[in-house]
């Protein structure tokens, strides 16, 4: 399946209309339900396939964020045969306490995966804490970015934003 194709898939599986609020207490009339493309397998693996082409060199962990970027993230690894990190939005209060599970974080770079970015604000969180475990994050990977600020805001945090596709790009596919 080819970019574009792709694009139209997931923009025809995954676009609603309606009344939502986003994460960023946003209002917005459309919505992307990652769900939706998550659970299509051949959607799935081409969106890993994808994501591959675009991994920054010397990445140790291939992470992602609960719960949206955990199957993806995973997918990329069966592809790439890259660890995985699971990543919670707050760590465990019970057991390890930890909030990366799959690995040692301490030292490592770490590639973060999510599916959609609106403001970027979960990653913003899970990054902070896994800079504060010693981990080392430049780069996120997501599936869609909406272009609603979240590039500019994750700069502002040092971090580089890859989209495999624009809110624009899915729209102009179908």
């Amino acid at each position: 399946m080819n970019h574009r194709e792709l694009a139209r898939k997931i923009y025809t599986v995954s676009n609603i209309r309606g009344n939502f609020v986003l994460r960023s207490g946003k209002t917005s009339t459309e919505y992307f339900d990652k769900y939706l493309f998550e659970s299509v397998p051949e959607i799935l693996e081409n969106i890993a396939r994808e994501a591959i082409t675009r991994i920054p060199k010397d990445i140790d962990y291939i992470a992602g964020l609960e719960l949206g970027g955990i199957p993806i993230a995973t997918m990329i690894s069966h592809y790439s045969r890259m660890p995985t990190l699971f990543i919670r939005k707050q760590a465990k209060e019970y057991g390890t306490c930890k909030c990366a599970e799959g690995g040692e974080i301490n030292g490592k770079r770490i590639l973060i995966i999510e599916d959609v970015v609106s403001t970027g604000g979960a990653i913003i969180d899970g990054v902070a804490m896994l800079r504060k475990a010693g981990g080392i994050i430049q780069d996120v990977i997501c599936v869609i970015d909406r272009e609603s600020g979240g590039k500019e805001k994750l700069k502002e945090h040092g971090l580089n934003l890859i989209g495999l596709f624009t809110k624009s790009e899915l729209e102009s596919a179908t």
